[in-house]
């Protein structure tokens, strides 16, 4: 009986290299806005497809905007 065949998912493209950005702007809000979810939650590296540190980066960013009212913290749907 022959084994199946496992296959790894294809690694996802980043979309900074794709973009050519090589630092993560808190002012930038659109892009920033491509890494929040509709609820307001960062979403996590293995989603969006990013190394550790431009997810650090994407962290802090996004913390910044929030702080200064460029992004909000939650959405106010619900």
């Amino acid at each position: 009986m022959a084994k199946p065949v496992v296959r790894k998912p294809k690694k996802k493209a980043n979309p900074l290299k794709t973009a050519k950005i090589e630092s993560v702007d808190y002012k930038d809000t659109a892009l920033l806005r491509k890494f929040i979810s509709d609820r307001g939650k960062i979403r996590a590296r293995r989603v969006t497809g990013v190394s550790v540190q431009e997810q650090r980066q994407i962290a802090r960013a996004v913390k910044n905007a929030r702080e200064m009212s460029l992004l909000p913290y939650s959405s106010s749907a619900r």
